[in-house]
């Protein structure tokens, strides 16, 4: 009997390629010290802030290691879409993301005062990718 293919993790894989192409457009800037203007104009506020860079590394190099860690707990998961152990790492670890873009979103509201878009947008696959993942963890 054929086994029924599980696409969620595809999804999950769909939605990492996003976010590391929006923080791959971010890295990019930040390595050309350039600072990208935006359709809503708080980007160059919050990129411009001291706030951009803790301990000196621009968020969009931690947005690509966050969204390539992600990739391969997806590819992972695509191989192996049954293992409790992986659905868990992506539960947990989704989690965490969305608790930590909710917290930056915040930040920039309250504390920056502007709003990135391109942070938006991360904030957004983020949230897209738990949803996923919870939904790959009640389906298995």
């Amino acid at each position: 009997m054929d086994k029924k293919v599980i696409l969620t993790p595809f999804y999950l894989i769909a939605a990492t390629l996003v976010g590391l192409g929006d923080t791959l457009f971010l890295s990019y800037y930040a390595y050309l010290d350039i600072i990208p203007g935006c359709a809503i104009g708080g980007c160059e506020i919050v990129l411009a802030s001291a706030y951009s860079h803790p301990f000196g590394v621009p968020f969009g190099y931690i947005g690509l290691v966050y969204y390539g860690y992600m990739l391969a707990l997806a590819i992972l998961l695509a191989i192996e879409p049954d293992s409790k152990a992986l659905r868990f790492a992506t539960l947990a670890y989704t989690g965490i993301g969305l608790l930590l873009s909710i917290g930056f979103e915040l930040f920039q509201f309250f504390v920056i005062g502007a709003l990135c878009l391109y942070c938006g947008i991360s904030a957004l696959t983020t949230l897209v990718l738990f949803i996923l993942a919870v939904w790959h963890w009640k389906k298995s």
